[in-house]
């Protein structure tokens, strides 16, 4: 079982990407979408987050306000930690669990979409590590339009993050997604073809 991280910024065109090797016929472990479960009304993360935060965070129907618990955290680089510090146990039990279960099915390659792959450390579990680049200009733009943010909130999200370039230090391979979806699938495609056959190869 050969295990490809993939990782980038915000607004970098991680998801894109992921789209694109789902496509492909990828199997795709996505972080967002575990962290999403994890957190529905009385599960364990749930009742975490809610003993430390407090009710308000709660909507009507009893499920976690995003944008409100986002504005505590982000404003609060404590508060932020003891999320991540509830959160990450419960995301990394069910990233193991399913990747236990693609072992028993003898799946080759599988993709561990993981937005904060290398701040958490969860590099290590990966064979290979793709992170996705766009530079500061198109991550602010894309940010304005799909946000309805101002300038200087987008930046701050950028900011608040491990910075791309760094990431690119660490990278196995770099997707550059600063021009059309075109170029973009085709860096994809081929390098998730290299992959496939250099694996065949080791047979």
């Amino acid at each position: 079982m050969f295990i490809l991280g993939l990782t980038g910024g915000i607004a970098s065109g991680k998801s894109t990407v992921s789209r694109i090797l789902k496509e492909l016929g990828a199997d795709i472990i996505d972080a967002d979408k575990i962290a999403r479960n994890i957190v529905e009304p009385q599960k364990d993360a749930w009742k975490e987050i809610v003993a430390h935060f407090g009710e308000e965070i709660l909507t009507k129907n009893k499920s976690i306000d995003r944008i409100r618990l986002g504005n505590i955290i982000f404003n609060d680089e404590n508060e932020k930690k003891i999320l991540e510090s509830i959160t990450h146990k419960y995301i990394k039990s069910e990233i193991e669990h399913c990747l236990s279960v693609l072992e028993e099915k003898r799946i080759e390659v599988i993709v561990l979409d993981i937005p904060l792959l290398f701040e958490v450390g969860w590099d290590k579990m990966a064979d290979e590590v793709w992170v996705v680049y766009a530079d500061e200009k198109n991550q602010l733009n894309r940010l304005i339009q799909r946000n309805n943010w101002s300038k200087e909130e987008a930046k701050a999200r950028i900011n608040s993050q491990m910075s791309l370039k760094e990431k690119v230090k660490r990278a196995s391979f770099v997707i550059d997604n600063n021009k059309d979806i075109d170029y973009t699938k085709k860096q994809v495609s081929n390098r998730w073809r290299y992959l496939r056959d250099g694996l065949k190869g080791n047979d």
